[in-house]
């Protein structure tokens, strides 16, 4: 009996895992402690940047920029779970959000700040926390749209068997969603919430180093540490700033998505077993610890027992099987119609009125050309991106050992920021007397090819082992397996990356076609250079036409093109 007490005795004893885990908690909250004391400063001048490049601010420095970056990613899952829910969920606001959302994707992080730093610095006045909230809000612009879009294919592709069976149990709407959907979109949501992560990284210097007009605003940041290296032209900086944002992704991979791809693995669709299995150590070390999984015991049974509560949603109009109710639904089908184009109209024209007050219809037309331009340099660029990442990609998602060595890898060079490479595609560009509108544009390869590689690899890791081995055991190899195996497995997932990309080069376009390196200025002919120089200059009307062209032409082609494709896939290409 005493060596039975002894043995609960110990048992009961926080064990080494909880030591090891307490230590890195405390750290965390030490650290956020600490950046707390910086974003109740006051305010620095307009103009005055506080930035230093030693090398000892830097630790300090990524610390604020990570906060910043997971403070936008706690509000992007929150976007996410509700407004691509609502869009997959009624056929009426998805006419209404996803037009919407293809806009919103296309409209450059330039073009938000241009507009929102006013409004959160008046929320805050003589206080950092408004240039942060307006920071936070600019990295969001970087990580929303692409989540939503992930997600919101996942719950559009739901495998329709395992529809039928949360009918057959008479799951309500919303145990359908936390039992069966969102489990299956985890593993592409995870993947694409790395990638907008690595996006953040990409617009991180305009994020922290907000300049408006004649009006600039550094906070303490890798990006405003950038800017600042860049203006400087200081390489040993640039290199510094390199190895601590490689150190920053390596850790929050380690610590928290190499966790989460390991443990979302359950939620694949298969009905074999793989034979790769990821893993994670630090999940391992979570596993063994005895005080935490107790701590955490509690909360994880009340979030399942919320998941189970058979709540009823109401509906608006009680469902009827009679044909007579179609005549009903069409006609508040129209009336919904009406109100949208109504409301669209009035945007178009409170737009057209602001921008007629500075500016002509030759200004118009000049400004769409340099638009066709972008879209020239866009397009061209997505097919050379899916032609060499498809494959690869595809080759790294069906290998869950090989995703686990890449994926620290994939994140930072997604996250590279385009603005290090300035100087050295200044010096190329004035060295070789290059021709800008072909050489920047491979500028934007680095906002265009990760949001595909990250889809691709999501889906190819979530397509089902049973359908490999059924097509190993048919010997379907070769063009064969590609055309009529996985191409159509991924479609899906190909297609959402390839929206988001869409949209992600068009922003990458406002750095890539006007770039500045000391005192030197390269050019391209784009509807970017025009906006980022535009911007530089505060001429908000030209940075309203700019944007507002930007968006007409990403919406066009999303509508035209992209969602003719998805539909295709939704249709005939569905697991």
């Amino acid at each position: 009996m005493l060596n039975s007490l002894a043995s609960a005795g110990r048992r009961a004893l926080p064990n080494q895992w909880d030591l090891i885990a307490f230590a890195a908690i405390l750290a965390v909250l030490t650290a956020i402690a600490k950046s707390y004391h910086g974003l109740s400063a006051p305010l620095p001048a307009a103009n005055e940047a506080p930035i230093s490049l030693a090398y000892s601010e830097l630790p300090y420095y990524a610390f604020r920029t990570v906060l910043r970056m997971f403070a936008a990613l706690a509000a992007s899952l929150v976007f996410t779970f509700t407004y691509a829910t609502l869009a997959a969920k009624s056929r009426r606001a998805e006419m209404v959000l996803i037009p919407v959302l293809d806009i919103l994707q296309s409209v450059p992080v330039l073009g938000f700040l241009s507009f929102t730093v006013t409004f959160f610095l008046g929320l805050f006045p003589g206080n950092t926390m408004g240039a942060e909230l307006a920071a936070v809000f600019a990295i969001f612009t970087a990580q929303a749209w692409n989540m939503a879009f992930s997600f919101y294919q996942s719950l559009r592709t739901v495998p329709p068997d395992l529809d039928e069976v949360a009918r057959g149990f008479r799951l309500t709407g919303w145990q359908k969603f936390w039992q069966l959907e969102a489990p299956f979109a985890m593993p592409g949501l995870i993947w694409n919430t790395m990638m907008s992560m690595s996006g953040s990284w990409f617009f991180i210097v305009a994020s922290e180093a907000i300049t408006v007009g004649n009006t600039t605003i550094a906070l303490p940041g890798m990006g405003s540490y950038i800017a600042k290296a860049n203006d400087d032209g200081n390489w040993s900086a640039i290199g510094a700033a390199v190895l601590t944002m490689g150190i920053v992704i390596l850790l929050y991979d380690q610590l928290l998505f190499r966790p989460i791809v390991a443990w979302a693995a359950k939620f694949r669709v298969e009905l074999s077993e793989s034979q790769d299995v990821e893993s994670s150590w630090v999940l391992n070390l979570i596993k063994r610890t005895f005080w935490l999984k107790s701590g955490f015991a509690p909360i994880a049974a009340a979030m399942r027992s919320l998941s189970f509560l058979p709540i009823r949603l109401p509906h608006i109009l009680p469902v009827q099987s009679s044909s007579a109710a179609q005549r009903p639904s069409r006609l508040i089908d129209a009336l919904w119609i009406l109100v949208v184009i109504a409301v669209a109209a009035w945007a178009a024209w409170l737009t057209v009125s602001y921008i007629a007050t500075e500016l002509d219809w030759g200004e118009v037309a000049h400004v769409f050309v340099l638009t066709f331009y972008t879209l020239i340099r866009v397009m061209a660029l997505m097919l050379l991106a899916t032609i060499i990442w498809v494959p690869i990609s595809v080759w790294i998602g069906l290998r869950p050992r090989w995703a686990e060595a890449v994926q620290p890898i994939a994140q930072f060079l997604a996250a590279f920021p385009v603005n290090l490479l300035f100087g050295a595609a200044v010096s190329l560009v004035l060295a070789f007397n290059l021709n800008t509108n072909i050489w920047l544009s491979f500028l934007i390869v680095f906002g265009t090819q990760w949001y595909i590689v990250f889809n691709v690899i999501g889906g190819a890791a979530a397509f089902p082992n049973d359908l490999r081995e059924a097509s190993a055991n048919f010997h379907v190899r070769g063009w064969q397996w590609w055309r009529q195996v996985i191409l159509p497995g991924i479609a899906t997932y190909y297609l959402t990356g390839a929206i988001t990309a869409s949209g992600g080069s068009w922003n990458a376009s406002i750095v890539a076609e006007y770039v500045k390196w000391k005192d030197h200025t390269v050019t391209a002919d784009g509807v970017g250079s025009y906006i980022a120089q535009a911007t530089d200059k505060g001429d908000f009307p030209k940075i309203v036409l700019g944007v507002a062209m930007m968006s007409l032409f990403v919406t066009l082609v999303n509508r035209l093109f992209w969602r003719q494709l998805y539909a295709y896939a939704e249709r005939r290409l569905r697991l």
